[in-house]
């Protein structure tokens, strides 16, 4: 391949060493032609310039070998999947065509890559995902799995290559992956991948952090190994004295996951007492599998003390995305508890590799939870008035979420979310038995629907003929099978109220013999107050409004439109001139584009950030409306990893000439003539008011803050470089609020 303009001396290197490792790790599932193929495609191809660098300068080739060789080795796909990989790019810059690729090679990589064609946006290295192309992602997740594992592939080869990225890119693709790709990877049982994703997610984010943690476990580490290796050393005696074949090693927990203990515990690094597990890999046949793994339990727990309370068995029940292992907490040697995962060699692999290892297991019974997931998410799909925003929300809370396991009176095993409800296990059974669900016996003992339920329950549900949906039921289940079902019913009930009061009014109208006139009717629905015309036909179907009422105030409402339309005929159409609140807003000079090209919408600007014009700005859609943020706003970390499913794309559009305050924090030596001199640089500058200052000194040190109203970003810039001029000055540094 004769490329080497395309490539610098060593970026050459580095691709044709990770070329020939992906050959040789996809070599016995390629068919006899394929290598000579690829490279004849790949040739042309590169000459055509489909695979040039983007705007941080990273070479799209090597960009693609390591995704595929992450898709490969790490999680597991094979030759179809790095083919379809590999091929992409071309066929969406129509260098190659789809009937190319399947005559070349076959049907199921062009499936593959159409595919890919439709997330072609998400796939796309910078579009953050939003509640349009969230549907798309659910839609390619439901209809080919392998497609979302090579997604995920490719966001973790782009966080590896991080600090490549420009650091706004960066923070866009941490935030991204932190509350949509690791939860993906999490539900697929890619463990390694998921924890890799979050620890590089909160480099990304939260640096200081990151390095802290990082360091405190570099300085713990000589004395964590010798604890674990006296820890393991008369465990792997007695294993052995048991003649058992085995690995045995200590793993420090994630970076992220000690983070996570330290906010949630609300205490010091030195307090953590689980910073690593021991992992025991049994080397054993299939039908052994069971009986071995709680042979080395007995022989653990003969050993050390364990903790009954933190005893998880996911080999007799496995999680739903495959997960098997066993685990236990043991009194260790110093009084310390020590976390063991006891698991077989089949089952590790399942665990780090996830749903690819499934493939090479067919038939073991843990792989059926996926199925379940998967036919929840096209329940959904079909759903066509579903709301993206509720999809986002119905699934992002299904990917993250631990698991307990109920029974059904006759002893039939159902797995549920944790924080799962009587209501949840009803629609988890049937969407009938949910719909008529009016209470259940939980052993026996009676309890309402919203009852949370927990591990080992035996729950038997009530019913009732005259029972149906209920609007807050959508706060009562947890799970978004039951989510979807109830929106559904409820759907199907307002249909049914709305044809009824629809009715109803045409009626009473006809009986007073008064003509309904569909756009009188419609401006007097909009004056009314409702959001939507299906709301006020289900204020009358529920009789909250009567409907003589409605048609008193229409007449009236029809008779003063009509007399002041009368008294508009006498003047001129030049003096008339009049905007909504909302046409107001679309036609400011600033105005935000926000989600898909949509403008006219109305929105707050946050008080935690105080955008203005020209800041890298998103959309959170909140209970009171669509709130604007700054990117690094303080609380966007928290957003975006909590409430992925609410944050829309937002940017500015035309001129920011009306006008924003901001407030600006100055310290400084302090002098007499300081404030003088800041004064007048503001004062100075054209696109720049001061509305108020605030000054304070303290032991020779002046700090002041000044509130300044300003155009857009660009004269906030400028007055902060002229302000650090000043003579005496120190730092300027925006405030948030």
């Amino acid at each position: 391949m004769d490329i080497q303009p395309f490539f610098t001396e060593e970026e050459r290197k580095d691709f044709f060493s990770k070329y020939r490792q992906l050959v040789r790790s996809l070599y016995s599932f390629l068919q006899k032609e394929d290598i000579r193929k690829m490279r004849e495609l790949m040739q042309r191809v590169v000459a055509l310039d489909c695979y040039g660098r983007d705007k941080n300068g990273i070479n799209g080739l090597i960009r693609n070998i390591n995704t595929a060789l992450i898709a490969t080795t790490e999680i597991g796909l094979k030759r179809t999947s790095v083919i379809a990989l590999l091929l992409y790019r071309p066929v969406l810059k129509k260098a190659v065509t789809l009937e190319e690729v399947e005559k070349t090679f076959d049907a199921d990589v062009t499936l593959i890559i159409q595919r890919l064609l439709k997330t072609s946006d998400l796939y796309a290295r910078n579009t953050a995902v939003n509640s349009e192309n969230f549907h798309h992602l659910l839609f390619s997740f439901a209809e080919d799995v392998r497609v979302i594992l090579i997604m995920i592939a490719d966001r973790l080869c782009l966080m590896r290559l991080g600090k490549q990225l420009k650091e706004d890119d960066r923070l866009r693709l941490a935030t991204e992956a932190s509350y949509l790709y690791a939860p993906l990877a999490h539900r697929l049982g890619l463990y390694k991948i998921k924890s890799e994703l979050e620890d590089l997610s909160l480099k990304y984010t939260d640096s200081k952090q990151y390095d802290f943690i990082k360091r405190k476990l570099n300085e713990t580490k000589r004395s964590r190994d010798l604890y674990i290796a006296g820890f393991i050393a008369p465990i792997e005696k007695k294993l052995k004295e048991a003649g058992l074949h085995f690995d045995i090693k200590g793993r420090t927990k994630s970076i992220h996951s000690i983070n996570n203990k330290l906010k949630k515990q609300k205490i010091e690094f030195e307090g953590i007492y689980d910073l690593f597990a021991i992992r025991v890999v049994l080397d054993t046949p299939l039908e052994k599998e069971r009986s071995e793994c709680w042979q080395v339990y007995s022989i653990i727990t003969d050993m050390y003390q364990p903790n009954p309370n933190r005893m998880k068995d996911w080999i007799s029940i496995p999680k739903t995305n495959g997960y098997e292992s066993l685990h236990i907490t043991v009194m260790g040697p110093q009084n310390k508890w020590v976390e063991v995962q006891i698991r077989t060699r089949r089952m590790d692999e399942i665990a780090e590799r996830g749903l690819a290892a499934h493939w090479k297991y067919k038939g073991v019974k843990a792989e059926s939870g996926l199925d379940e997931f998967l036919n929840t998410v096209r329940a959904a799909l079909e759903e066509k008035e579903n709301n993206p925003l509720d999809l986002m929300q119905d699934f992002k809370m299904d990917l993250y979420k631990d698991e307990i396991y109920v029974f059904t009176p006759t002893g039939e095993l159902i797995k549920l979310a944790k924080g799962a409800t009587v209501l949840d296990f009803a629609f988890a059974i049937h969407s009938k038995l949910g719909c008529k669900c009016v209470s259940a016996k939980v052993n026996e003992k009676n309890v309402p629907i919203k009852y949370v339920l927990h591990n080992g329950d035996t729950v038997s549900i009530v019913t009732a003929p005259s029972q149906s949906p209920k609007r807050d039921w959508l706060n009562i289940v947890v799970t978004s099978k039951a989510r979807v079902k109830i929106k559904q019913a409820l759907r199907e009930e307002t249909a049914k109220a709305v044809d009824f009061a629809k009715e109803m009014l045409q009626r009473r109208f006809k009986n007073r013999k008064i003509e309904m006139e569909e756009p009188h009717l419609m401006r007097y629905i909009k004056k009314k107050g409702f959001k939507t015309v299906t709301d006020f036909y289900v204020e009358l179907a529920e009789e909250r409004l009567d409907p003589n009422n409605v048609i008193d105030e229409y007449q009236e409402y029809v008779r003063k439109e009509t007399e002041a339309n009368e008294r508009s005929e006498v003047r001129s159409a030049g003096e008339y001139s009049t905007t909504t609140e909302v046409e107001e807003i679309s036609t400011n000079k600033d105005v935000l584009v926000i989600d898909k090209n949509l403008t006219g919408i109305e929105y707050k600007l946050a008080k935690c950030c105080n955008p203005i014009y020209g800041d890298e700005v998103f959309g959170f859609v909140s209970t009171q409306g669509i709130k604007i943020h700054r990117l690094d706003c303080p609380n966007a970390q928290e957003m975006f990893s909590r409430f992925g499913y609410r944050i829309i794309r937002a940017k500015w559009s035309g001129k920011g000439d009306n006008g924003y305050v901001v407030t600006l924090r100055v310290i400084g030596r302090d002098d007499i003539t300081i404030v003088t001199n800041i004064t007048s640089v503001i004062g100075k500058e054209s696109n720049v008011t001061l509305r108020s200052l605030n000054i304070d000194s303290v032991d020779g040190i002046f700090q002041g803050n000044f509130a300044v109203l300003v155009r857009d970003t660009n004269s906030l810039n400028m007055l902060v470089k002229k302000i650090k001029a000043v003579k005496g000055v120190k730092t300027v540094d925006r405030l948030n609020s």
